[in-house]
C-alpha cells in the first residue's frame, strides 16, 4: 500500500514555494487553488484502488483497472450501487484502461485520469470539499453511441428520487424496454420529467441525511441546443443520476468531439448545495481546455411580441451556447470558444431570425438592434390555433410530453377530436396520431367574400414520428400530399420530447373547395412506413394552424 499525502509540517516549506509555481501556472502546470484549505487530500493507492479522502466528509474509490468509482461514502455512509455495478462513463471504459493519478504540489488537489485510445476522463476533487468535478475528452463517440456520465447509487439509501423516473413498483414495460406501466394506468420512464438544457444547473436524490447531486456545468460541446432534453434519472435496481452529454434520443444535430464539461458530482448531508465553481480546473492541464475565449454582445431585438421569452441561440460544430433576451431583446453570450456561429433568435421555442456572427479570442463583438422578420404570428389569418411558439403546450395534453408517456390514464382523451375554431386551444389535440385520434376535424364559417378567393391554410409542428405528415381534405376535397419532414429517426414524443424539427406544412386552398358558411377541414396522418403500435404510429406534434386571409 502506497500513500501520497502532505501534512502539516510541510506547510511552511510549500508556501515558499508558491512563486514557482506561478512560472507553471504560465506554462500549463497545476493551478494552486487561492481557497486551498492548509490540509492535504489523502489519497492512498491499494492494489486496483484509488481512495480519495477529501477530509470533509466523502471518501471514494476509483477502480484503477476501468476508471469506474466502485465506492463513495459521506460521512461513513456507502452511497454507490450495493448492486456491484461502478459508476462510469459511458457504459464503462473496461479493461485496457489507463488510469493514473497525482496530486498538486500543494497537495490540496487530486486529479484522477482515465484514458482510452480515444476518450479521456478526468476525476478532480479539493481538499475540504464533498465534490468530485469531471470533465470528458473525445476524439470519436463511444461505441455504446451516446455520452453520458452514470452515476450507480444505493437504492436502500437514496430513496428520495424523482417521481416520472420512479420504476419501483411497475407492472412491466408497455414501450420497447424502457417505458413501465403501473397498475393504476400511471406510467414511468427515464425520459420523464428531466429538464431542458437551458434549465440544467443542479438536480439530484436524497436519502437520510445524504444527498447525491449533479451539476452539470457546461453544455457548449453537447447537441441538441437550448431546448433538449435528455435522460436525468432513473430509480430501479439502482438509484441512477446521469449526466447526458450526447444521445440518439431525438437529437437533431451531429454530435460534438472535444472536452465535455466540466460538470460535478456533489455529495451532502441531504440539502441541494449551491453550484461549484469550475474556475480553478482551468489549471489542471485538461486535454482540449480553450481558455481565450469571446463574446458577443447583442444590443437589442424590434419586432418582438411582449407575450413571450426570447432566447439568443448560438452554434456551430465546435460548440453551442444560449441566453436569454431581456425584455428588450438585449443579451450578453460570454466565454464563447473562437469561430463563426449561426446566432438564432427564438420566440419561446420558435426559430424567428438567424444570421452568422463571428467571435474572435479576447474580443467582443457588438451586435447592433436587430429587427426580427420571420415570426409568422404577423400575417393575419382568418383564424389561427394555438401559437406560433415552438411548443404544443397550449393544446390538449400538450403540458404533459414531457411528464409522462401519452396514455398515461392521468391524460384527457386523445380524442378524435372535432374542433370549432374559436374554441378554447386546449380542447384541440397537442399530438395527431394515425392509430389513434385520427382524423382531427376543424370546422369554421367564412363570408361571401372570403370563400370568392383562394387562401393560404398551414399546419406548422415540432417533431414527427415514421414520417408522418397531413393528409388534408377540405369540404371533401383532398388537397395534394407533401413530402416527409426531416426529423430525427428516433422516438420522439412517447419519450417525454416534442423537441424535433420545426416545420411548416402549406397548402393554397383553391376558392372552388371553399362554402360561404359552414367549412369543414380534416387532417389525417399519412407515411410510407408501417406503424409498430397505437401510440408509435405515425404523426406529428401541433405548433399552430392557420388559414390566412
Amino acid at each position: 500500500m502506497t500513500t501520497r499525502s502532505l501534512t502539516s509540517s510541510t506547510l511552511l516549506r510549500q508556501a515558499a514555494m508558491l512563486v514557482l509555481l506561478l512560472a507553471l501556472t504560465m506554462t500549463g502546470g497545476w493551478l494552486v487553488p487561492s481557497h486551498a484549505d492548509a490540509a492535504a487530500i489523502n489519497v492512498t493507492e491499494s492494489g486496483s484502488s484509488i481512495i480519495v479522502n477529501t477530509g470533509a466528509g466523502l471518501v471514494y474509490t476509483v477502480n484503477k483497472n476501468n476508471g469506474d468509482i466502485i465506492s463513495s461514502k459521506m460521512n461513513g455512509t456507502e452511497l454507490s450501487s450495493s448492486g456491484g455495478k461502478g459508476s462510469h462513463i459511458a457504459s464503462g471504459l473496461g479493461s485496457g484502461t489507463q488510469v493514473t493519478w497525482n496530486t498538486s504540489p500543494s497537495g490540496s488537489t487530486v486529479l484522477i485520469t482515465a484514458k482510452t485510445s480515444t476518450l479521456t476522463h478526468y476525476y478532480a476533487s479539493r481538499s475540504g470539499e464533498n465534490i468530485i468535478y469531471m470533465a470528458t475528452y473525445i476524439t470519436a463517440e463511444p461505441s455504446v453511441g451516446e455520452l453520458r456520465y452514470i452515476f450507480r447509487g444505493n437504492s436502500n439509501v437514496l430513496t428520495g428520487v424523482p417521481a416520472g423516473s420512479n420504476l419501483r413498483g411497475n407492472n412491466g414495460a408497455i414501450e420497447s424496454s424502457d417505458v413501465f406501466g403501473f397498475s393504476n394506468g400511471q406510467t414511468a420512464s427515464k425520459y420523464y420529467g428531466n429538464d431542458q438544457a437551458r434549465e440544467l444547473g443542479i438536480r439530484g436524490v436524497t436519502g437520510n441525511n445524504v444527498g447525491v447531486f449533479m451539476a452539470y456545468g457546461n453544455r457548449e460541446k453537447s447537441s441538441g441546443g437550448p431546448f433538449f432534453r435528455d435522460i436525468q434519472f432513473q430509480s430501479g435496481g439502482d438509484t441512477e443520476v446521469y449526466n447526458y452529454m450526447n444521445s440518439g434520443h431525438e437529437q437533431t444535430e451531429a454530435f460534438r468531439m472535444g472536452l465535455h464539461g466540466p460538470y460535478a458530482l456533489i455529495f451532502t448531508t441531504g440539502g441541494t448545495p449551491a453550484a461549484p465553481d469550475f474556475s480553478w480546473m482551468a489549471g489542471l492541464n485538461l486535454t482540449g481546455w480553450v481558455s481565450s475565449r469571446g463574446a458577443v454582445v447583442l444590443n437589442g431585438l424590434s419586432g418582438m411580441d411582449s407575450s413571450y421569452g426570447y432566447t439568443i441561440g448560438f452554434a456551430n460544430s465546435t460548440a453551442q451556447y444560449w441566453v436569454a433576451a431581456s425584455t428588450s431583446g438585449a443579451a450578453v453570450s460570454r466565454n464563447m470558444i473562437p469561430g463563426t456561429y449561426t446566432m438564432t433568435v427564438y420566440k419561446g421555442e420558435l426559430a424567428v431570425h438567424t444570421e452568422s456572427v463571428n467571435v474572435t479570442a479576447g474580443n467582443t463583438t457588438t451586435l447592433n438592434t436587430r429587427t426580427i422578420t420571420g415570426d409568422p404570428a404577423t400575417k393575419a389569418a382568418i383564424w389561427r390555433i394555438g401559437n406560433w411558439d415552438g411548443t404544443p403546450r397550449e393544446f390538449l395534453n400538450g403540458q404533459t410530453i414531457p411528464l409522462r408517456h401519452p396514455s398515461d390514464s392521468r391524460n384527457a382523451s386523445w380524442g378524435p377530436v372535432t374542433y370549432a375554431t374559436g374554441s378554447a386551444t386546449n380542447r384541440f389535440p397537442a399530438i395527431q396520431f394515425r392509430n389513434q385520434n385520427s382524423p382531427t376535424t376543424i370546422t369554421f364559417n367564412l363570408d361571401a367574400a372570403q370563400a370568392g378567393s383562394p387562401h393560404v391554410l398551414n399546419i406548422g409542428i415540432t417533431a414527427a414520428y415514421n414520417n408522418g405528415r397531413p393528409s388534408v381534405t377540405v369540404n371533401g376535397t383532398t388537397l395534394t400530399n407533401p413530402g416527409a419532414s426531416t426529423q430525427p429517426s428516433s422516438r420522439s414524443f412517447t419519450i417525454g420530447t416534442y423537441r424535433g424539427n420545426n416545420h411548416t406544412f402549406s397548402w393554397t386552398v383553391p376558392a372552388s373547395a371553399l362554402r360561404s358558411g359552414a367549412n369543414t377541414i380534416t387532417i389525417t396522418p399519412i407515411s410510407g412506413s408501417s406503424d409498430l403500435g397505437t401510440w408509435l404510429s405515425a404523426g406529428w406534434v401541433y405548433d399552430a394552424v392557420e388559414l390566412l386571409n
